[in-house]
């Protein structure tokens, strides 16, 4: 494969990955949201969780799972069930906790939330696994430029791309909601913050259990 392809296949997927992870998904609300509310290591390990569901879903993306999904339509509406039954569970559990907590006084904000560092690894990486669109999306990104004449090196090296860019962006995402005025601003409206992303985990769980898979 001439090199000259192999830069230009290289930044064509780079961008197209860019732009997916631009657009707001569960997986930048938890990351948003967990860094707001906890700390920034915890934060991070939660973007390594994410990251670790990226390896899975754009490994299996390469071996050709969603080629079986769109043949087995029972089997992709089983996962998207099961993964927007999760999504839901965590956004009414964030919904809970905005309507249980007392309301922030002036002066005395809320403190900051804490939970396990592996914990927060784990509720990242279901949270990328719960939505089996990603594979969906993964085959069809890798379907449109991969061709025959790609090697299987190639493949691998733009497997690898996809994993350190979204490590790299969610990285920045926690640490640009981690910094003290986001905090800040945070403890002052946790409720309401709270409220609308366990809102927004909800609609997302939804939309997977009663969306219609498109004929």
């Amino acid at each position: 494969m001439a090199l000259e392809i192999f830069v230009s296949l290289f930044l064509t997927i780079a961008v197209v990955h860019l732009v997916a992870l631009l657009s707001p998904g569960p997986d930048f609300f938890f990351v948003s949201q967990t860094a707001v509310s906890r700390t920034r290591r915890q934060a991070l390990f939660g973007v390594v969780g994410i990251t670790l569901g990226v390896v899975v879903w754009s490994a299996l993306a390469l071996a050709g799972l969603q080629l079986l999904l769109q043949r087995l339509a029972w089997l992709e509406r089983l996962i998207s069930i099961a993964g927007g039954l999760y999504l839901a569970w965590m956004g009414v559990k964030m919904l809970r906790g905005a309507l249980r907590a007392p309301a922030a006084t002036a002066g005395e904000p809320r403190a900051v939330l804490q939970q396990s560092d592996w914990a927060t690894l784990r509720a990242g990486l279901l949270t990328n696994l719960s939505n089996p669109k990603v594979v969906i999306y993964f085959g069809s990104v890798f379907s449109a430029f991969l061709g025959d004449r790609v090697s299987t090196g190639a493949r691998w090296g733009l497997w690898a791309l996809v994993i350190a860019e979204t490590l790299l962006w969610f990285t920045l995402v926690a640490g640009v909601f981690a910094l003290p005025a986001m905090r800040r601003g945070y403890l002052k409206l946790s409720r309401w913050i709270d409220g609308l992303a366990g809102a927004v985990f909800v609609a997302f769980g939804l939309h997977l259990i009663f969306a219609r898979r498109a004929v």
